[in-house]
């Protein structure tokens, strides 16, 4: 059996993840925005595609489910990033909007990804950043 070391793949996953949060939330900090959690990305994500969707939808298009996406959308209105509304299709459903907030939120998040980006390139290079692209997006 091998022995649990920091050159752990989970450990090296959960670090690397980690320390991007950290950098994300310092910057949206310093930015104004300083109650926009990292996570809150899998919320605001999908909305920013395409705002007025349905949690269950939101949960899906961010692989989580949807009493988790339920909760972090309560964190979200509270924070006032989105809101909900009555979806005219169905009375029974709501669908979930971004705030005007969010809206000026949304370049400030743009940048700050594209920076993070921008360093990654310079430390790992275009070719290493493409290949772990690929590697994360077939283990997400």
């Amino acid at each position: 059996m091998a022995r649990a070391t920091r050159d752990d793949l989970g450990y090296l996953l959960a670090k690397a993840s980690q320390r991007w949060n950290e950098r994300l939330q310092s910057a949206f900090r310093a930015a104004g925005f300083p109650e926009v959690r990292a996570s809150y990305g899998s919320v605001l994500i999908p909305l920013l595609e395409e705002d007025g969707l349905r949690i269950g939808e939101i949960a899906r298009r961010a692989g989580l489910s949807k009493q988790t996406m339920t909760t972090m959308v309560r964190l979200c209105e509270r924070d006032g990033l989105v809101e909900r509304h009555a979806d005219p299709g169905d009375g029974r459903a709501t669908v979930i909007h971004l705030t005007g907030k969010a809206r000026r939120f949304e370049p400030v998040a743009e940048h700050v990804l594209a920076r993070l980006e921008r360093d990654t390139r310079a430390e790992l290079g275009e070719a290493r950043v493409a290949e772990l692209r690929d590697a994360l997006q077939a283990l997400a």
